[in-house]
């Protein structure tokens, strides 16, 4: 199923049948390690084939355990994870901590490098994706947290990039799923199940409200 979320160019998600727009800001909501690996390992399979940058950060497992993993469900594609410079895994240190604390704008700065590094050759797209689980872990600030889901709301659209930001209903509470809901204008749930989000929240209106230090 083809989903237009933007004018940009057509891509494949690699779950579901699934179709949208370069450009776009996802949540993935997931119960079990299955239905969070139908979507994560399906979205990084399809990338790597269609020669796309894919940055994954994982933080329920090693990096020694999505390998595995991946190779195991995707035999014939196994090989598309060794010495492959469009593959990018991060901790979540590098990812998110790099200046020692999680800062939003830190990640604008990181994320806009990150980008503009990967564009100076040719035009690729990138294909981004994280469990979220990293920030009950480190405690942080669920606002904070919120803010710099909201600002990606202003640095992805326009862009040859795809996020899908991973949250489990197992360990999230309703009230931080309801914030999650905010800032994304599509959700992907059970099934590989995508949805319009009528929560959605533009980002000048739930960053004014909720975190105005972070507006601009």
């Amino acid at each position: 199923m083809y989903y237009k979320t933007s004018d940009q160019e057509r891509i494949t998600l690699g779950f579901g049948g699934h179709e949208c727009n370069n450009g776009m800001h996802f949540c993935g909501l997931y119960e079990t390690e299955e239905q969070r690996d139908e979507i994560a390992l399906g979205f990084i399979r399809q990338g790597l084939i269609d020669n796309e940058h894919v940055l994954y950060a994982p933080a329920e497992r090693s990096h020694e355990n999505f390998f595995s993993t991946f190779s195991e469900k995707y035999p014939d594609e196994k090989i598309l994870l060794h010495n492959n410079p469009h593959l990018t895994l991060n901790t979540v240190d590098e990812l998110y901590y790099q200046d020692g604390v999680f800062s939003p704008k830190t990640m604008d700065r990181s994320l806009h490098s990150f980008y503009e590094a990967s564009q100076k050759e040719e035009t690729i797209n990138i294909r981004a994706t994280a469990e979220m689980i990293w920030s009950l872990e480190r405690h942080l600030d669920m606002t904070l947290l919120m803010a710099y889901e909201s600002r990606l709301n202003y640095f992805i659209p326009g862009k040859h990039w795809i996020s899908i930001c991973l949250y489990t209903l197992t360990r999230f509470g309703g009230q931080t799923i309801m914030k999650v809901l905010q800032t994304h204008p599509y959700t992907i749930s059970k099934g590989g199940v995508i949805t319009k989000n009528p929560y959605f929240v533009h980002p000048d209106e739930w960053l004014a409200e909720n975190a105005p230090e972070y507006l601009n």
